[in-house]
Order: C-alpha cells, then sequence, then structure tokens
C-alpha cells in the first residue's frame, strides 16, 4: 500500500524517535511482526465470518478504509472492519446540528446514528480494529502506539503536531487504556494522554498497554 506525503497543512518532516535505544526499537518491530502473524493466523476463519455477516446485515464491501496521518505525516488507508451505513462518510445525512456540531469537535458522536446493529458488538469490544495488523505488519502501525488521526485532527495538537506524529500510531495505546471514551479534545484530556506516551514510551509501558487493553475489551466500552 503506498502512502503520501501532505503538500500542506501537517507537520514537516519528522525526525521521529531516533533517540531511542537501538535495542527498543527492534523489539517493538519484532514484537509487531509476531503478534500480528500470530493474530491474523489464528483468527483468519472467525474473521472471515464475521466479514459475511457484515456483508448480510448491510450493504457495502465489510471493509472499511480511511486515510490517516501515520509517521512524519505520511498519509496511510486505515483497515477496519465496518461498523457502520455505508455512506455513514456523508455525516450531515445522519446528524442532527447539534450531532455535526460534536463532531466537528471531537470527531466522535454519542448514540451514532450510522453505526449498525452488528457494528455496535464489534464497536464495543473493539474487533472492528482487528484488520489493522495488516496495517502494522505493513510497517504503517504499530501494536501499541498514538492512535492515528485525520487531517482535521492533528490542528487539536497544536505547535505539538510534528511531535504527536513523531512515533509510529497504534492499534491500541495510553488514551484507550487510561480513559476509553472519557478523553475529549474539548479538555485537552486525549491530547494530553497521547502526548504523555510519546515522551514516556518504553518496553514496560508498551508491556502494561497490551496487558490492559484486554481488560478494556472485556468490559465492552468502546462505541
Amino acid at each position: 500500500m503506498v502512502t503520501k506525503r501532505r503538500e500542506s497543512g501537517s507537520p514537516r518532516r519528522s525526525t521521529g524517535r531516533a533517540g531511542d535505544p537501538w535495542g527498543y526499537r527492534f523489539v517493538k518491530r519484532l514484537a509487531d511482526i509476531v503478534v500480528s502473524l500470530l493474530v491474523i493466523v489464528v483468527l483468519l476463519a472467525p474473521c472471515l465470518v464475521m466479514a459475511a455477516i457484515i456483508a448480510l446485515q448491510s450493504k457495502g464491501s465489510p471493509f472499511y478504509t480511511q486515510e490517516r496521518v501515520g509517521l512524519g505525516g505520511r498519509h496511510f488507508n486505515l483497515l477496519k472492519f465496518r461498523s457502520m451505513a455505508a455512506d455513514a462518510d456523508d455525516v450531515e445525512r445522519y446528524f442532527t446540528p447539534e450531532q455535526l456540531d460534536q463532531w466537528e469537535k471531537e470527531r466522535k458522536v454519542d448514540d451514532d446514528p450510522r453505526i449498525t446493529s452488528v457494528g455496535r458488538f464489534l464497536r464495543r469490544t473493539s474487533i472492528d480494529e482487528l484488520p489493522q495488523f495488516l496495517n502494522v505488519l505493513a510497517g504503517q502501525m504499530s501494536i501499541v502506539g498514538p492512535r492515528p488521526v485525520v487531517d482535521a485532527e492533528l490542528g487539536q495538537y497544536g505547535d505539538r503536531a510534528a511531535e504527536f506524529c513523531s512515533r509510529l500510531p497504534g492499534i491500541t495505546g495510553w488514551w484507550q487504556v487510561e480513559a476509553r471514551n472519557d478523553a475529549d479534545y474539548s479538555t485537552g484530556t486525549r491530547q494530553e494522554l497521547e502526548l504523555y506516551y510519546i515522551e514516556h514510551a518504553s518496553p514496560s509501558l508498551d508491556l502494561q498497554i497490551f496487558l490492559r487493553t484486554f481488560g478494556v475489551m472485556g468490559r465492552g466500552t468502546g462505541r
């Protein structure tokens, strides 16, 4: 999958986290590859069944792709199981004026009317994120890292946008395990949690986040 760099509006070339110990970078990438391969092999059959259920439940592809901002401001196509109506990007069709305002500020909406019945289960359990292990294998994401954002969200990080883009985005991260749905851009809590990980990333923090993710998934609090 080909990535492309924004011509304007995103951080300029990022140096990444070259200051991280070589051993940490090597082990993190090795763990990403090994775990992703295991997940894909073990869950391939259940994922195919899930894809069939999604396709039968609503029209459209069972998969959803969206351009996100990755390491160094480069774009890549994020993969997910589709949890919404096929025309979900047409937000004005589904949202009230109040919901549109919330969407523009937070990129999420309470009781989102676009989510399908199967999609609610996928989101509560985070199963909709499983296809992103393919993004990890492609080197576009890591298992643990800041959540990849769309262009419109980068401005929430102000003059720290380049710092936010200095690590590979992750399937799970500090924000998800610490606050899940309770961190917002408007309060600054989401930015604070994401930047905390970027500043303090280490093997022990990555392992803590990875293990805590299973508890979050088990509680079914995603939306």
